[in-house]
Formats: structure tokens, sequence, C-alpha cells
């Protein structure tokens, strides 16, 4: 791609980051919530500018000054990279301000235009920067996980964004009988492919591409909705450990945890909170915000399984990337309309999917290499390594992305990965099971 595509498409993702964040106070900018995975908008901001000012112009520019030395510290996630400062203290930076944090990324994107044009032929220099790019739209979904639970500790309920749909000022549930029944899409399995195929961006945990057998299997035609969940509570699912993983029940045990996160029980009528702010919970909806433990206790009770996330993409590749994502703006999962038995709905957009699937290396993978097979530099593996290969233990793969998900980041092989007791992320549940 030739640097001045490169860069207006740089421009392009920069400018949505602060598209995303325009209607934010300043103070909603500099906080965080309790949760201590969670970092102010300010400080994803600077973390953005950091990227490209520490494995871009730090290698390209000459002679290279970085904007603040103590940037580097502060905005740094990346252990091999140098000093970083404790995440759940990210909060406390009541300086710089939001508007030098602007000044930072406004002076970064001056030095990548001029560092582009002067390396126009650098294949290093380029790859690097379309990387950046990619961890960019990263930190636009975590932008937005963590806007929402920094507002849902809010008492006043506020809005990031008001609601494009009117918010129900009733209960919806005679419409759940509008919602298409669930019904099984059969794949005959075999010998199949997974794994990146092409000449684009794709991160080296996505390689290489391998084969796998399939047993037969079927997956549910569309995701688990919020009130077949609600029926999973009624029938004491929360209160039952023949559904859950001995781990999982220890931890809602430890939680007190009853219900998906953001869900609130207003004397029997459940509400749920998102970036529209408090509503009726509407049983249509794919349920979101469950952790791995809550989806598999949910797969049990129904007397199915979460998918493998071989199944997963062998399913997915055959079906065309569209659905509710960012680019919607509506921030949170739509009904789906129709299903088939041919083709599952909702694989991709609405909610990340759990899958069974321990996050692991593949067959034959070598961390941290260029997709053209260049030699692997030192600073593509501290930009790249640190970030795969070694959170390859204690996680498990989430596949599909969803509402807050760039869509164009998404592709039938990428493979995201989260603790079993994450349910911050926009994650729901896509069942299984096998043919019979």
């Amino acid at each position: 791609m030739a640097s001045s595509l490169i860069y207006a498409k740089y421009a392009s993702i920069r400018a949505r980051t602060l598209q995303l964040i325009e209607p934010l106070s300043e103070e909603d900018c500099c906080v965080k919530s309790i949760m201590p995975e969670m970092s102010p908008v300010k400080w994803h901001l600077g973390h953005i500018a950091w990227f490209f000012e520490t494995f871009v112009l730090q290698h390209y520019e000459k002679p290279f000054k970085p904007f603040h030395p103590a940037f580097h510290t502060m905005f740094s996630s990346y252990n091999k990279s140098g000093q970083t400062h404790p995440d759940p203290l990210r909060g406390l930076f009541t300086r710089p301000s939001l508007s030098v944090v602007r000044d930072y990324c406004r002076t970064v994107d001056e030095r990548m235009a001029q560092v582009l044009n002067y390396h126009a032929d650098d294949k290093m220099v380029n790859t690097l920067t379309i990387l950046g790019m990619n961890h960019e739209r990263q930190h636009q979904e975590l932008m937005l996980t963590d806007i929402k639970h920094l507002l849902s500790q809010n008492p006043l309920n506020p809005c990031f964004i008001v609601a494009q749909d009117p918010a129900p000022t009733a209960p919806r549930y005679p419409l759940a009988s509008a919602l298409p029944p669930l019904e099984w899409c059969h794949f005959e399995g075999g010998l199949v492919e997974i794994g990146y195929k092409g000449e684009e961006f794709s991160y080296d945990n996505e390689s290489p591409r391998h084969k796998q057998y399939l047993l037969p299997y079927q997956l549910a035609s569309r995701l688990v909705t919020n009130g077949e969940y609600l029926e999973f509570m009624k029938a004491g699912g929360y209160h039952n450990p023949s559904f859950w993983f001995t781990e999982g029940w220890d931890w809602i045990k430890a939680h007190r945890r009853e219900h998906p996160l953001y869900w609130r029980d207003n004397n029997g009528s459940w509400q749920e909170f998102s970036l529209c702010g408090l509503a009726l919970l509407d049983p249509t909806l794919p349920v979101i915000h469950i952790s791995l433990y809550e989806a598999e206790a949910y797969a049990r009770w129904s007397d199915a399984r979460l998918p493998t996330e071989a199944e997963w993409e062998h399913a997915a590749s055959q079906q065309k990337i569209e659905g509710c994502f960012a680019e919607n703006n509506r921030f949170h999962p739509s009904a789906v309309i129709v299903t088939s038995k041919s083709e599952p709905a909702q694989l991709y957009g609405d909610a990340w999917e759990w899958t069974q699937s321990s996050y692991s290396r593949y067959p034959g993978y070598n961390p941290a290499k260029p997709n053209d097979h260049e030699p692997m530099s030192i600073v593509w593996d501290e930009a790249v390594g640190e970030y795969n290969s070694r959170s390859m233990v204690n996680q498990y793969v989430l596949r599909g992305g969803s509402c807050i998900t760039p869509q164009k980041w998404i592709r039938a092989s990428f493979r995201n990965f989260l603790p079993a007791s994450t349910s911050w992320y926009f994650t729901g549940i896509r069942l299984a099971r096998d043919a019979t």
C-alpha cells in the first residue's frame, strides 16, 4: 500500500477515535471506573499516540525527540518496551490535561505524515504503521467498554449517546413472540482449514493456516437472547452448581453474581444499562456482558455446549462480514429479524461469541513475525509479541466482533481472547451441539 494511502487511512481512523469521544466531558475522560482492567479515555488517547511514537517515530524520525520524556512510562502498557505505570493508577493522572494529550496526538499525526512521506518505500515503516492503526481500532472498542462501565457507576445513569430507537416505556415481552425460533444449522465437518489466508494485515496469532478435523456439528441459528437467559435465571441457574465449572461456581459466589453485568432488578421488572442509559430489558435482544462461566452454565442448562473456535471459523468463513458493528453508532446489539437452518445469523457483530477453546498457539506458530516473512525485528517483537504470544495462558478465544467493534477490524480468522471471568466486554452466547 502506498504511503499516501496509508496516511489517509491513518487519518481516517484517528478522526473516528476523536469522534467517539465527542459526547464526553473533560471530567468523563480523566477518571476511570473501579474495575482494575479499565483505563480513562485520556489514557487511551495517550497510549494510541505513544504506540506510534515508540514503534515508528523513535526508530525512523531523525532527529527523534519525544513529545515528553515521562509519557513513555505514563502511556505504556508493554512490559518489554520499558517501565510502565500500574494499570489501576491510571485514573490518578490529573495531569497532563486532556488538551495536552490531544496536542500529543496532533503532534504525532504531523510527525507520522512526515515519516511516511520520507520513508515511502520502507516496508517495515508501512507494516508498523498498519499494525498501529489496527491497535488503535482495538482501543476504540476498549474506550467504549471503559466508558460504559464508568457511566454505569453514576446514580444519574447518564447517556453516552441518544438512543436511535426510542427506549421502551412499557414491558416488551409480547414482542418476544415475533423473535425467530432458535434452530440448528448443520455442518458436515471433515478435514477443514482455518487460519488467515490472504495478503492483507492479520495478527500473528491467526497463522499459520492449517488443517483440523471436525466431527459433524450444529450451530444455533442466532445468539441467545435476554429473554432466554432470563428463563435460565428463573429456573435457578445461578443456584445449581451442576451447571457450573467449579471455578465458575466459586466465582459467582465470591462476587454474589446472580444476573448479567448491567442488569438491574427494579421490583421484579428487569432493566439494562447501556450507552444509551437505563431502560427496560428488551427480551428480544442478544444477551451481552456474559462471562465464560455464565455462557458455559447456560449451555449446559440448555443441553448444548459452546462451539470450538475451529467450528465457528469453519461456519463463519462461508459468510459475508456484515452485521451490527460500531459503524452503526448504535453501540448495543440488534434483534435478529430472520434465521434459517442453512446459515447462522449474527455470526458477525452484535456480541463477541465465547468458544470453548483455550487461547493457544496454532501448529507451526511463529510469534511476532511480519506477514511478508521478513526476518523478525526487535521492534516488531516488542510491538506484537506483548499482545499475542505472551498472552497465551489462562484465556479463552472469542470470535465475531460486537456492536462496538469496527467492522474493518474483523475477519473470519480473527481471534480475540479474554480470561474466563470477563464480563465487562460485549460478550454473548452462541450454542453448539454435536450432530446426531
